[in-house]
């Protein structure tokens, strides 16, 4: 560029190789930008900013069932700075104990966008007085176990699938989020709940 400039101050008869010079370092610019936005997948941030375990009861008859109260805070962030997300399936949130699920909740429809940048918040409040759960033996004598304490490991699983601005690829979004809930009998002070960083599933290849 400095080259050119100077070439445009001694020699104005070739003002034209000049204007060629800044047109071609502006499309340079303008490529790069555009593969810092869509060549690379920045993926989501997925977090539990707060947590209540009401009730966790355990019912074996009829069948095996938790009776519980759960609400949670759940936070998706699009790191992406210029791709914007568009589930191509449901997003939705498990509920689990001992690796068995025992509920789960929809948070975005198949169509929604999710734009970039932003953070979006979702506040799950969940109960039941019988939701049916495949413990086995192993996970009742789990369940044993954590209720003297009062603290059970309950892990919230985000699922669903989307696809990038610009790309043609589905990308599935799995989600790990490992609760350790205090149980909170209704009247108490709320309990203190460290925010959780949920762990993503590695991408696929193409993601």
């Amino acid at each position: 560029m400095g080259c050119c400039c100077d070439d445009c101050g001694y020699w104005w008869d070739e003002w034209k190789y000049c204007l060629a010079c800044i047109g071609i370092f502006i499309l340079v610019v303008l490529f790069a930008v555009l593969l810092a936005a869509y060549a690379f997948v920045r993926h989501i941030d997925v977090k539990v900013e707060d947590a209540s375990l009401i009730r966790f009861d355990l019912v074996t008859s009829p069948v095996t069932a938790f009776a519980y109260n759960l609400t949670l805070t759940l936070t998706i962030r699009n790191r992406n700075w210029a791709m914007s997300l568009k589930n191509t399936k449901p997003l939705e949130a498990a509920y689990k104990f001992d690796g068995q699920q025992f509920d789960r909740v929809g948070l975005a429809e198949k169509g929604d966008k999710h734009k970039p940048g932003k953070t979006r918040v979702y506040h799950l409040v969940s109960n039941s007085n019988s939701s049916f759960v495949s413990l086995g033996n192993a996970g009742e004598a789990e369940y044993r176990k954590e209720k003297p304490t009062g603290v059970f490991e309950v892990e919230v699983a985000v699922t669903g699938e989307v696809r990038y601005t610009a790309r043609y690829t589905k990308c599935k979004i799995e989600a790990s989020c490992p609760l350790k809930l205090q149980l909170a009998p209704p009247g108490t002070e709320a309990v203190v709940f460290q925010k959780v960083k949920c762990k993503l599933t590695k991408p696929e290849k193409n993601c």
